[in-house]
Formats: C-alpha cells, sequence, structure tokens
C-alpha cells in the first residue's frame, strides 16, 4: 500500500495489481468503503486477465485524507435534507462528488496514467460516471455497478436497507462486527454471506475505522444532484452492471443509467444484491475485460 499527494489537499491510499504496461483499471468504491472492499483476489483474478488494476481509498475514508475539521452530523443533515432546508445542509459539506472525481483523476495523473478504464460501484460508481462526464478525455471506457443518476426517483433504497445504511454502528470491534451481518438486508438471497460481511467488517475495523468521514461522503452524494442531462451527452463507452436482488439501490439506477448514455450495454444479473458475491466473479471479471478490451 502506497499513498500520493493528487492535489494540495489530498492524499490517497492506494493499491496497484498487475503490469503496469497493461491497459490501466481504476476501481473506485462507494459510500463509506475501504479499498479492501475491491477483493484482493478480484483484483489479482483481473490483472491475470491482462489489465493493470488500481484501488484506492476516497477522501475521508481508509486511509487517504480525513476532512475532520468540518464534523458533519449525519442526523442533522438528513434532518436538513428532508425538512427542504438546503441553504443549511449546502452548509455542513465541505466537498462535493465532483471533488472526489477529481480525487481519481488526480491519483491517475500521480501515476503517470493519462487515460484509464474506470470502474465503480454504488457511490463509486456516481463518482466514476462525474469523472467520465468531467475530463471523458481521461476515461477510456465507464462501467457503472450498482449505481445510479442522482435523480430521486431513481434506485430508490427499500425502508429495510435504509434504515440499516443510515443506523448507527457500535464502536466497539466486537459489535461492529457483529452489525455487519444487518447488510445482509441488501445482500444477494441466494449467495450472501455473513461469514464475509464480518470478515471484511473486521478487517476494515483494523485497518481504519472512521465513522465521521460518512457524514460527509454522504452529504457529497446527496447535495452534487442528478447527472441525467450530463449522462445524455456521454460519449464515453458504458457498460452498466446491475444486480436484480439490489435493494439498497434498486435496479431502476442502472436501468435509468443505461437508458440516458448513448449506447451503453445494461448487464442485469440475477442472484446479486448490492454485493458482489465470489460465485459472480467469473460473469463480472468476464464483462468488465470484454468491456475493457
Amino acid at each position: 500500500m502506497s499513498v500520493v499527494g493528487v492535489s494540495p489537499q489530498v492524499s490517497l491510499a492506494y493499491e496497484s495489481f498487475g503490469d503496469p504496461g497493461d491497459p490501466a483499471v481504476l476501481l473506485v468504491m462507494g459510500f463509506g468503503a475501504q479499498l479492501i472492499a475491491w477483493h484482493e483476489d478480484f483484483c489479482r483474478e483481473l490483472a491475470d486477465r491482462g489489465r493493470h488494476v488500481i484501488r484506492y481509498d476516497n477522501r475521508d475514508c481508509g486511509l487517504s485524507t480525513r476532512f475532520d475539521d468540518h464534523p458533519v452530523d449525519r442526523g442533522e443533515f438528513v434532518a436538513a435534507v428532508s425538512s427542504g432546508d438546503l441553504p443549511a445542509a449546502l452548509a455542513m459539506v465541505p466537498y462535493r462528488l465532483s471533488d472526489m472525481a477529481d480525487d481519481g483523476l488526480g491519483l491517475l495523473t500521480a501515476l503517470g496514467i493519462e487515460r484509464a478504464h474506470v470502474v465503480g460501484a454504488s457511490t463509486g460508481g456516481m463518482i466514476a460516471q462525474t469523472m467520465a462526464i468531467s475530463a471523458p478525455e481521461r476515461v477510456l471506457t465507464l462501467t457503472s455497478m450498482m449505481s445510479s443518476t442522482g435523480e430521486s426517483e431513481y434506485g430508490r433504497p427499500s425502508p429495510e436497507a435504509q434504515a440499516v445504511l443510515f443506523g448507527p454502528r457500535p464502536a466497539d470491534r466486537e459489535g461492529y462486527v457483529a452489525a455487519a451481518e444487518k447488510e445482509m438486508v441488501w445482500a444477494s438471497r441466494r449467495y450472501g454471506d455473513t461469514a464475509a460481511l464480518r470478515e471484511l467488517a473486521a478487517d476494515s475495523f483494523d485497518r481504519a475505522y472512521h465513522p465521521a468521514g460518512t457524514g460527509r461522503q454522504l452529504g457529497a452524494m446527496i447535495l452534487s444532484g442528478s447527472r441525467a442531462d450530463a449522462l445524455r451527452a456521454l460519449v464515453t463507452p458504458t457498460l452498466v452492471i446491475h444486480g436484480l436482488d439490489d435493494t439498497l439501490i434498486d435496479p431502476s439506477g442502472g436501468k435509468r443509467t443505461a437508458d440516458l448514455v448513448p449506447g451503453a450495454r445494461l448487464l442485469l444479473l440475477p442472484d446479486m444484491g448490492h454485493d458482489r458475491p465470489r460465485e459472480l466473479w467469473p460473469r463480472l471479471i468476464h464483462a468488465v475485460v470484454e468491456h475493457t478490451g
């Protein structure tokens, strides 16, 4: 693992796999999730298929720069948004998805990579979309996985999934790991694995437990608004992947993304929720390799 400055304000922790001479694939993770949520075995299998794979911690997550001088109370933020007090909500959050997209582009620059294939999952898909919108000359292809367009009527979570997402997590290690099992609410119904959820939670807690950053990331996601008009004008070759079991971002989010982007290909996967079960890695890796070929 290395850390590199991508702007005067931000340094990102990252890891890479494979031959730097192969086409670069930048993996962008989602809300509150560290780079290890892109499983190392998944990254190595993708690298073995001839790709130079890079995974990284977004700002305010893992071992990347934290913005703790701008505290955001998630409860107060959600209350402000729910009541329509947009000025109060805007004042709470120090950055937007566009800033997080600039971080990813800055990482490519720091690594000497002019252009890359960008794959984003969940909020990472929103960041990846924003990268392609703001710098299409640098994004060879876009893969938007289990994500949406920023339009509130698409990709809505189920009430049960939303409750788990916005609910508090215990601050102690044992409680934090046990609470990860609640994420089964949005996992694949066929392949959901509580042991894998607990393992990732334990590894994440031990590596860099930083719950304060999630409030700011949530604010960036909500306040960045709709990307619909920009996606309609996108010329980047785009693959949209979504699981039909996804209750955290409803499949309508993926379908809408594919509908908006000219020429986008939509891959809907039965037995996949808001996760990437190991049993589906062959299909996911094949789809990404084919799209980035």
